[in-house]
């Protein structure tokens, strides 16, 4: 049976060509990392070591209570400043910046397990949370809460390999070059939630990825491999069960209501690092990609790295360079300070050039684009004529907490309308409202 076709989507130029030809590269580790106290959704956390203590590789460095994630300093040194930083999504946040002595000297505490085949789920979900592992897709959710959340309620836990997102590569490049950890991790979290189905869906834009699961899926029977044609924001969690299960997540329900669980691909093979090396997350795979930058590649970097380090690593900057943004060019954040570091969820660096300077946008014509575009079903030309006027009744009464900010409507609208970045801020001034 073909997949169901979820609502709505755009197919925006991939780009993906510019960097999936590369190797994956470890590029010089920086002279210092920026680990910012807020990397994931929920309580930031608490410092526990303090200005001038030597830190190792892999040692536990801040942590917090309740809905948290622990982080790890990924790289050895001295502990240079606790101190506000630039932070690639919130702006500015408290940060530890260690001084790298370049020795990677690892944590002697850190140590996988004798048998991990043997680990009961409680088990598996201490050694993620022991990890600081979250959802590395961009939502940040601590991995170990989630899984929780879903034990005796989920039949079909799927892995998204679907990026499809412009220009990014870097799940692809995992998939390709590491695909059996990948798949081990995967059912590593089966084990946790034992569904009926296990499910990893790409989508058919990525052909030797396809071909390295399909390789490989011989070693793990219980995993399914799902193809799916390519569309945005498939990769979104609830368009992708749509698209794999044919059920519909509810306006304001979460997609456990359906029986289901989705996790990223480099989420996957961080939980078998975990588990099968002992080794916390500390370092991923970042792709630094677009028409602005001399090299794109697909970069392996130490968590906490400066967006600058990684485009110096792949030559720099070209001349008509107009924008930097972290994510991808649809719902990334665009970069004011390139000192701002690579944190858990860094998936890209897209690096734009003026050609890609959008005109001022003019008046809404009313032609229902955006509303057709919409994978939530909403209507966007009314959201923003409300946002703007600051009607928050009205945003409220037309669902505007269920946009996912995909930046569907503001690629379609033909008057260039900034309608995410609206609709972003209004969401903000709303949860301020409390309506």
């Amino acid at each position: 049976m073909m997949p169901a076709p979820f609502h709505g989507g755009v197919h925006p130029y991939e780009g993906k060509h510019l960097s999936r030809g590369s190797e994956l590269t470890a590029p010089p580790a920086p002279a210092h990392v920026i680990l910012p106290l807020r990397q994931h959704i929920g309580q930031p956390c608490i410092p526990c070591v303090k200005v001038g203590d030597t830190v190792q590789l892999g040692q536990r460095i801040a942590d917090n209570e309740g809905l948290s994630a622990p982080i790890h300093a990924s790289v050895s040194g001295t502990v240079l400043a606790i101190e506000t930083r630039r932070h690639p999504v919130f702006g500015e946040m408290d940060a530890i910046v260690i001084a790298n002595d370049y020795r990677d000297t690892p944590c002697a505490h850190i140590q996988p397990p004798t048998e991990p085949a043997a680990l009961t789920p409680q088990q598996l979900l201490a050694a993620i949370r022991r990890a600081g592992i979250v959802g590395m897709g961009g939502a940040a959710f601590p991995t170990d809460a989630k899984l929780r959340s879903g034990m005796g309620r989920v039949d079909t836990l799927i892995a998204n390999g679907c990026e499809c997102e412009p220009y990014l590569t870097a799940d692809e490049t995992l998939l390709r070059r590491r695909c059996g950890e990948v798949l081990a991790g995967l059912c590593l979290l089966q084990r946790v939630l034992q569904p009926k189905t296990t499910v990893l869906a790409i989508e058919d834009n990525k052909p030797d990825a396809i071909a390295a699961v399909q390789s490989t899926l011989e070693q793990f029977p219980q995993v399914q491999l799902q193809v799916l044609p390519t569309r945005y924001p498939q990769g979104s969690e609830k368009q992708l069960i749509q698209s794999v299960t044919h059920r519909e997540v509810p306006p304001g329900k979460l997609p456990g209501d359906v029986g289901c669980t989705v996790v990223n691909v480099a989420t996957c093979h961080a939980a078998y690092r975990a588990v099968y090396e002992g080794r916390p997350l500390t370092e991923r795979i970042v792709t630094v990609s677009g028409d602005a930058v001399a090299q794109p590649k697909n970069l392996l970097v130490p968590i906490g790295t400066p967006i600058g380090e990684l485009i110096k690593a792949c030559g720099g900057l070209r001349d008509n360079a107009w924008k930097v943004i972290a994510g991808g060019p649809m719902m990334g954040i665009a970069q004011r300070d390139l000192d701002a570091p690579v944190i858990k969820s860094t998936g890209a660096i897209v690096c734009l050039s003026r050609a890609h300077e959008a005109a001022a946008g003019t008046a809404c014509i009313r032609c229902g684009r955006c509303v057709r575009a919409c994978p939530v079903h909403l209507q966007p030309l009314y959201l923003y004529r409300f946002a703007c006027a600051a009607d928050y009744a009205a945003l409220w009464r037309q669902h505007l907490t269920d946009c996912i900010e995909c930046g569907c409507c503001s690629y379609i609208c033909p008057a260039k309308l900034p309608l995410t970045e609206q609709f972003r801020s209004a969401k903000h001034a709303l949860k301020e409202a409390k309506l």
